[in-house]
């Protein structure tokens, strides 16, 4: 099965996120056919800052690494690691080389802005024919009040698939995916909706995003706290993580 056929709206694919070697392989050891990167683990790994275009090298060499597990892997390339899209386009075709499934390609900024949707169409554009599924992200939740939502759902029509991270309401996540014709991809999100409500919805992609790595952290330190017999927080939020790394 190729990595469209599994973005099946009403039954969606459930990716989990690795951040590196290690976590791929035992996710892929557990029967998950498809398996994603996530930007923030990545970075958080190799001590550099998330969603600022620093881990070019090291999400390749985590894509080159984990490509031969025996399942399909999409890679989080943020916004592409460059605004020009010939310099994206040479990206996903070398990754779409080592054997690549798919990548996601996101719309937010690091100083917290969307970039211009006509250079994220061209962005997309370019990404394409390379033989990948082509994800794109739309960061109007993640990074504002959802505002525009539609607008880039639309016009990122010639992707893959569109991604709303942030998007966790379930009546607005059924009026976004019967917007468009592509799968729709949101955020697992801990307390939210189970993945049988979120296929009523409408949706085709689950992914777990950042929530494995900080889930990882928090029982690392559960385990280290316990030795000393003290409790645990509760998993550290995205804030956190970004908050220790650099800037």
């Amino acid at each position: 099965m190729n990595f469209h056929d599994l973005h099946r709206p009403g039954d969606p694919l459930l990716l989990p996120n690795a951040w590196d070697y290690g976590s791929a392989a035992y996710l892929a050891a557990h029967g998950f056919p498809a398996i994603g990167t996530t930007s923030l683990g990545v970075a958080a790994v190799h001590g550099k800052p998330d969603a600022a275009g620093a881990t070019r090298a090291e999400t390749i060499e985590l894509a080159e690494a984990i490509s031969g597990l025996g399942v399909l892997v999409t890679v989080d390339i943020e916004g592409g690691f460059s605004d020009d899209p010939a310099e994206v386009g040479d990206l996903v075709a070398s990754l779409a080389a080592l054997g690549v499934a798919g990548v996601n390609l996101e719309d937010g900024r690091p100083d917290g802005t969307l970039r211009p949707i006509e250079l994220h169409q061209r962005i997309i554009e370019a990404a394409k024919g390379h033989g990948v599924f082509v994800n794109a992200r739309t960061d109007t939740y993640w990074l504002g009040d959802g505002e525009g939502t539609y607008e880039r759902v639309a016009a990122y029509g010639h992707a893959d698939g569109v991604f709303v991270p942030g998007l966790t309401d379930l009546d607005e996540i059924a009026k976004v995916a019967a917007s468009t014709p592509l799968p729709l991809n949101v955020l697992h999100q801990p307390n939210g909706p189970s993945l049988a409500l979120l296929g009523e919805a409408g949706v085709a992609r689950v992914s777990t995003g950042s929530l494995l790595y900080r889930a990882a952290l928090g029982a690392a330190l559960a385990t280290a706290l316990a030795a000393r017999g003290e409790q645990a927080p509760a998993i550290p939020s995205y804030a956190e993580i970004v908050a220790g790394l650099p800037r």
